[in-house]
């Protein structure tokens, strides 16, 4: 029993020994996505695309709203008929305008993640470089919280790396 104890003992401590020698880094995602040079010039493009879509369902919803506004005024001295064939104008260009706002949403969604893939690309491999060559097991995202506690014996915030490196 004290060679198998002893021979256990002998196999486990170098593990034990390597898992000391473990260390990562941790740093905000947020902070260092928002310090980048080529976030500037991508929320430019986003915001300029966003402005176009933004002018236009603007321009939509004014036209409805003066139709309708039209149509009101003169609904009391329309016949029947008429009267039905503007209601279902007027309902079918609110329904075209519900439908362009959320198509609108869709697309400036899909812009966004275009516009900004390359900007978080670049991040993902300077993280990948910066933990091959500091040597760490792991790296961190501190933001949301999601790390309270952190030893910094074994854990190193490279926040501040990062922003210098991606300027």
């Amino acid at each position: 029993m004290k060679k198998f104890c002893f021979t256990l003992l002998l196999i486990t401590l170098p593990l034990l020994v390597n898992a000391q020698n473990l260390k990562f880094g941790y740093f905000s995602y947020d902070k260092v996505f928002h310090a980048m040079a080529s976030y500037a010039t991508a929320s430019n493009t986003y915001a300029s695309i966003k402005a176009k879509y933004d002018a236009e369902v603007k321009r939509s919803e004014d036209d409805f709203n003066r139709r309708y506004e039209d149509f009101l005024e003169v609904q009391h001295n329309l016949n029947p008929s008429i009267l039905r064939k503007r209601q279902a104008e007027i309902e079918e260009l609110l329904q075209r305008n519900r439908a362009f706002k959320i198509e609108t949403e869709r697309l400036l969604k899909q812009a966004e993640q275009a516009t900004f893939a390359p900007v978080r690309d670049k991040l993902n491999a300077t993280l990948q470089e910066m933990g091959h060559e500091s040597g760490y097991a792991f790296i961190l995202n501190t933001d949301n919280n999601t790390m309270p506690y952190v030893n910094n014996a074994v854990g190193e915030d490279i926040t501040n790396a990062l922003i210098t490196v991606l300027q």
